[in-house]
Parts: structure tokens; C-alpha cells; sequence
């Protein structure tokens, strides 16, 4: 293999003096250098073919052994040097201090057809970050990874990606529940992909430490690299950074909320400078509609980013970035403007995204009453989320008067004694005869519409459920289910029938089976 190697962050930003690999406080550095542990016996189980295509990765070299001892950790690409990067956090809403990247080492950058990409290996081994942990990652963990960044991609949600997934051959102590019942488990390796990992804790530890040179350099580097459209570094230079910052931010979560995702973790040490969903740890994605539900037992009790309140929390983060770029500008103004307009922004956003959701096009004043009406009554009972937009494009206003709607909402609801409920159909039906008037002054035709509600309302979504088969049948070595979920996830909106058994409720077994109802940090 051959990479047209372009190294510019441990180029152009400061190293670490130290190279000694000892979980330490790193001061005055944006990252320290990290050799890979190596695997004992390591083993290719997946590759992303697209992510291989996109970074010129033959197929030959993807059977080769080179290929498989650089993204296993077991050999250095030449004249690079592997690294770990120095970031803080607020986790939950308080500040954490250093964290780092306690389990990912970054190979090196590339350039692949006119665009940049980082790689970086999670899962192998310590670093000066790792803590009290040993920087490993198992089998379960790294298949939902692994599946999930390039679930998101082909969702057409901004997110890192995944080129390759291996095992190591060693085995990892870990407690799924941090309950006391720690087990050894497969350990394994993914490699994940990226125009860049910053954080926004990579600019907080720096603010945090009153270290305004370190704060200054990584900046003016990330404004050089990915925001060069700004211009030369400058006071308003720094504040139109953190505007795109905040809106990249934004479009992101929009996205989530419309295809029903739940990151689980929105510490600002898991928020991309790019607006990148990032570190896929326990995430879920909507089965009923619920603006409560959170996949995260840590979270269990204070909801604090529950699905429905993930644009606070990307609000609440971004809060943080400024505070930690104003030592740059010293003016308070700005970014509390951009950060006003973040949430005017959101509401009108969020409204456009439902639109389309409903195959309406063209705004009318009570669109918002017709979006909160269906809120409510999806909130009433639990509807899924995934299987009810995705059935809704075959309603035809024209033929109200002969719809079916009980049938039609027993295809989404989990509790089927609601459709006895009189008052319970009435309100549908009510909603449905104002969905029909909307619908009508659309005057679109009937294909027209559902092939726009189609191309925004997945069919398709890597459920927990559908993940922790994935995972039982590889803990037994039988990867023909990965392959086959890896496939179907990269065509969400496409009908697939040989895939249809994956276009189904969520079954009764895993309403409150670990790994698919409850996930840890550690997931």
C-alpha cells in the first residue's frame, strides 16, 4: 500500500516532551506520541469496501498482510508517527479535566482525492490518557462502531466513518454494566476515519489551563485546515469560526432527530469541531417515539440527553466552546449572538426537517400545530418511530375516505388493545382528515410525494436489536451477519425486500435484554 502521506497535526502543533508512555497530567501539548500495542494473533473480520474505495485502497491490499498488520496496530506505516491527543471535557455537565484519547491512537493523515483524511485506531492499547483503563476495546463495542459510523453515513447524517474492523487475538476484562461481573471478552480493533478528531475539549483544556499560546496555536491550525475560507486568523476571523462551528453543530442534530437517533453521550469531549456524530458508544436509535428515552443506563435517572433534549445539549456545549475560544476575543457579544441564533435557528430548522418527514414542501402557517398534534399522539402510545414515517408515504389523500387507519397504525404500534380505544382512533382520525387538507394543497401526485418522503424517512435503521444479533453470532465466529447488516445498512431508503425481516417492530425478547434496551459507557 502506497498513502500519499500529509501529516499537519503533529506537524504543526506542539508534541509532548515527554515520550515515556505513563498515564500523566500532559502540559503545554495538543498530543503526545504512542506506539500501538500489538495483537497477539490478529485477525481481518470486515472491511468497509466504500471507505477502502474512497481512500484508494485496492481490493488486493485489503487481503494483504500488510494491510492487516497496519490497522491492527502490529506495524507502523514508514516514516509516520502515531499519536494521541491531549482534550478536556464537561461529562454530564461538569468539568472532568484532562481526558485524551485515552483508547484511539491516530495513525497519520492522507490526502485521497483531493480530500484529507485522519485515521486512527480505537482499541489499541494505553496512552498517556488512558487513565485507570487499559485502552482496549471488545468485540461488541467495536461491531457497533464500526456498523454505526457507516450506518450514519449512508443515512446522510454528518459522522466520522470506519474503515476496518479486527480482532486481536487477546482478550479483555471488562463489566458491561459496572455491576460487578466483569468477564474477559474478544478483544478488537477499529479503524475509524475522519477529515479531522478535534473536539471541542481540545480547545477547553487549553482554556481551562489559562494556556492562551496552546489555545491560539490549535485555533489558528484548525481554521488553516478546515475553515481556511475565513480567512487569516483575526478576531472576527475566530468568530465566524465559532459561528460555522455552532452550525455545523446544528445541522448534525437536526439530522438525529430526524432519522430517530440518540447519541447517549453528549460530553463535549464526544462534540466534533466538524460537526462530525462522533465516538459511538451507547446510542440507540428511537423504536418508540419517546422525547424521554435515552439508551444510556448512566443517564437512567436524569435523562440528560434523552433524545428530545439533544439540541439543548448541543446548545449547552457549544456555551462551553465559547467560553473556551473568548480568552481569543475578549468580547462576550458575538458569540452570545450566534449562540441566540442557534436557537431561533433550531426551531425553524426543525420544523423544515418534520416538513419533509410529512412530504410538505411548501410552509404554511399551521404546519406547527399539524407537527405538534402528531407529536402528541405518537407520545400517547408507543408508536415506532422508524416504521411509521416510513409507512406514512403511502397514505393517499385523495382516497381518505377508504383509509384503513387501523390497519396502518398496527403496523407501527407495540401495544395493538390501543386500536379498541374509541377516543384513541378518533384523534387519529382526526389528525389523518388535516393531514389530507395539508396534503392537498401540495397538488403533488401521488408517486411524486412518496418518492420525496422515501428519500428522507429511512426504511432501514441499525436498531440495537439487530446489532446485538450481529454481536452474539460473532462472539461465535459466524461474521455472515455482519456482512449481511453491512450491506443493508449502506441503502437505508431503498426498499431491499431480501432485507425486509429487518423492517419490523422491535420483538418483545429485547425490550429489556442488555445491549439492546440497556448500554453502558462500555458498550
Amino acid at each position: 500500500m502506497k498513502f500519499n502521506i500529509s501529516d499537519t497535526f503533529n506537524k504543526d502543533l506542539t508534541a509532548d516532551v515527554i515520550t515515556s508512555n505513563s498515564r500523566r497530567q500532559v502540559l503545554d501539548a495538543a498530543f503526545s506520541f504512542v506506539t500501538p500495542k500489538k495483537p497477539s494473533a490478529p485477525q481481518l473480520i470486515h472491511v468497509s469496501d466504500e471507505m477502502a474505495k474512497t481512500l484508494n485502497i485496492s481490493k488486493s491490499e485489503l487481503s494483504s498482510k500488510s494491510f492487516l498488520n497496519l490497522f491492527s496496530g502490529t506495524d507502523s506505516y514508514p516514516e509516520t508517527a502515531p499519536y494521541a491527543m491531549c482534550y478536556g471535557g464537561h461529562q454530564f455537565g461538569q468539568w472532568a479535566g484532562q481526558l485524551g484519547d485515552g483508547r484511539a491512537i491516530n495513525l497519520f493523515e492522507l490526502k485521497s482525492k483531493n480530500k484529507r483524511w485522519a485515521l486512527q485506531l480505537k482499541g489499541a492499547g494505553e496512552t498517556p490518557y488512558s487513565r485507570s483503563a487499559d485502552g482496549l476495546a471488545v468485540l461488541r463495542s467495536s461491531i457497533r462502531e464500526y456498523l454505526c459510523s457507516e450506518a450514519m453515513f449512508h443515512l446522510g447524517v454528518p459522522t466520522t466513518r470506519a474503515l476496518s474492523l479486527c480482532l486481536t487475538g487477546d482478550k479483555v476484562l471488562r463489566d458491561i454494566m459496572y455491576n460487578g461481573n466483569s468477564k474477559y471478552e474478544p478483544g478488537a480493533i477499529v479503524c475509524r476515519v475522519a477529515p479531522s478528531f478535534v473536539r471541542f475539549g481540545n480547545f477547553e483544556i487549553f482554556a481551562a489551563r489559562n494556556d492562551q499560546k496552546q489555545l491560539k496555536q490549535l485555533t489558528d491550525y484548525t481554521i488553516k485546515q478546515f475553515f481556511n475560507h475565513l480567512g487569516t486568523p483575526k478576531k472576527q476571523t475566530y468568530i465566524a469560526f465559532f459561528a460555522e462551528v455552532a452550525q455545523l453543530t446544528l445541522k448534525m442534530i437536526i439530522e438525529w432527530q430526524r432519522v430517530g437517533f440518540t447519541h447517549g453521550v453528549m460530553n463535549t469531549d464526544n462534540m466534533s469541531i466538524l460537526g462530525l456524530t462522533i465516538d459511538y458508544g451507547p446510542y440507540g436509535w428511537l423504536e418508540g417515539f419517546d422525547y424521554s428515552w435515552t439508551p444510556n443506563t448512566t443517564d437512567a435517572q436524569h435523562r440528560r440527553y434523552a433524545y428530545g433534549s439533544q439540541p439543548n445539549m448541543g446548545l449547552w456545549n457549544l456555551y462551553q466552546l465559547a467560553n473556551a475560544l473568548y480568552p481569543l476575543v475578549n468580547d462576550a457579544k458575538p458569540f452570545e449572538e450566534i449562540l441566540e441564533k442557534y436557537k431561533k435557528s433550531y426551531g425553524l430548522e426543525s420544523l423544515d426537517m418534520m416538513r419533509s418527514k410529512l412530504g410538505l414542501s411548501k410552509p404554511e402557517d399551521d404546519d406547527a400545530l399539524l407537527v405538534s398534534q402528531l407529536e402528541d399522539l405518537l407520545l400517547e402510545a408507543e408508536t415506532d418511530m422508524t416504521i411509521f414515517f416510513r409507512t406514512l408515504s403511502d397514505f393517499d389523500y385523495k382516497s381518505f375516505k377508504n383509509f384503513d387507519l387501523e390497519f396502518y397504525l398496527s403496523l407501527s404500534l407495540y401495544d395493538l388493545s390501543k386500536l379498541k380505544q374509541k377516543t384513541f382512533i378518533k384523534k387519529w382520525r382526526s389528525w389523518f382528515s388535516n393531514y389530507s387538507q395539508r396534503l392537498a394543497k401540495e397538488a403533488l401526485i401521488f408517486n411524486t410525494k412518496k418518492q420525496q418522503m422515501d428519500a428522507v424517512n429511512p426504511k432501514y435503521v441499525l436498531r440495537n436489536y439487530i446489532s446485538q444479533m450481529v454481536i452474539e453470532a460473532a462472539e461465535k465466529e459466524d461474521y455472515s451477519m455482519l456482512d449481511e447488516v453491512y450491506n443493508m445498512i449502506k441503502n437505508p431508503y431503498d426498499n431491499q425486500e431480501q432485507f425486509n425481516k429487518w423492517f419490523a417492530k422491535r420483538p418483545e425478547w429485547a425490550r429489556h435484554k442488555v445491549g439492546c434496551s440497556m448500554l453502558s459507557c462500555s458498550s
